[in-house]
C-alpha cells in the first residue's frame, strides 16, 4: 500500500463537493504534470489512503482522507476542446493524461494546516509538500510522515 496527498483548491473541487457525490466518488481530472501523472498511472493503487488537501485558500492544509477508488484510466477531459483542461496532443487513441478515482473516507476533526506542518519540518524531514518550490497537486507520502500527521489531529492547536 502506497500513502498519497492529493491538492485542491476548494474553490474548484472541495471535500464538502466529494461528499456530495453519487457513493462519494470522483474522478481526479484535470492532473497536468507528467510525474503526477505517472505516479497515479505506475503506482496508486485501489485502497491507497490519500490525505485530500485545500490549497490556495485562507488555512490551506489537510481536511480529510479519501482512498484510491479505481486505478488510472484516460482523463476525457484532455479530448474536449470546450473544457478548461482540453489538451490538443491527446486523443482517446493515445491519451496523454489520466486520471483516478477517489472516494470519500472522513473528515479529519480540525484542519492540519500547513503552517502547524511546517512547524513539524524535524518530524517531517523529506515530506514533499514542505519541499521548497514544490507545486505537485499529486504527491507520495512516506508512510512513517502519514502516521505522525494523522496522530497531529487529536492534538489540540493553540493559536
Amino acid at each position: 500500500m502506497n500513502f498519497w496527498l492529493m491538492k485542491t483548491e476548494p474553490g474548484a473541487f472541495s471535500l464538502d463537493d466529494l461528499i456530495s457525490r453519487p457513493g462519494q466518488i470522483e474522478p481526479w481530472d484535470g492532473v497536468r504534470n507528467y510525474q503526477a501523472r505517472n505516479m497515479m498511472r505506475d503506482q496508486m493503487k485501489v485502497g491507497d489512503p490519500v490525505f485530500f488537501y485545500h490549497s490556495n485558500c485562507e488555512i490551506p492544509g489537510i481536511a480529510g482522507i479519501v482512498r484510491i477508488a479505481r486505478e488510472a484510466y484516460p482523463d476525457h477531459t484532455a479530448f474536449d476542446p470546450v473544457h478548461k483542461h482540453y489538451d490538443p496532443g491527446s486523443s482517446p487513441e493515445n491519451p496523454r493524461w489520466l486520471m483516478v478515482d477517489v472516494q470519500f473516507v472522513r473528515r479529519l476533526q480540525r484542519i492540519i494546516s500547513l503552517a502547524e506542518l511546517k512547524t513539524h519540518a524535524s518530524a517531517l524531514d523529506g515530506f514533499a509538500l514542505l519541499r521548497k518550490g514544490n507545486r505537485l497537486s499529486v504527491m507520495a507520502v512516506d508512510a512513517r510522515h502519514w502516521a505522525f500527521i494523522e496522530a497531529l489531529e487529536t492534538i489540540t492547536q493553540r493559536g
